[in-house]
């Protein structure tokens, strides 16, 4: 990332990553991938797949240094879960 490229809000950035998941991920991901951890580059919109945010993070790094990283979890809405799942 140059130094002169614009830093993103947290309100641009959750906008950018949720317009990439919709656009990039989701047609991308197959029905055994969902409940995965997609790592999105804002600047690309290249994403990683993997069990945690974690291991995505550190596959779409490896490509792409220094990006800025959106999360999410495949056909869910939010990445982590607060409470007690409803059955």
């Amino acid at each position: 990332m140059s130094l002169q490229q614009k830093t993103l809000t947290s309100e641009e950035a959750a906008r950018l990553g949720d317009e990439l998941y919709e656009r990039k991920v989701l047609p991308s991901v197959t029905d055994e991938q969902h409940g995965l951890v997609a790592a999105i580059d804002l600047s690309s919109g290249e994403f990683a797949l993997a069990e945690t945010a974690l291991e995505a993070s550190e596959q779409l790094r490896a490509r792409f240094p220094g990006t800025d990283v959106w999360f999410v979890r495949v056909g869910q809405h939010a990445l982590h879960r607060i409470g007690a799942a409803e059955c």
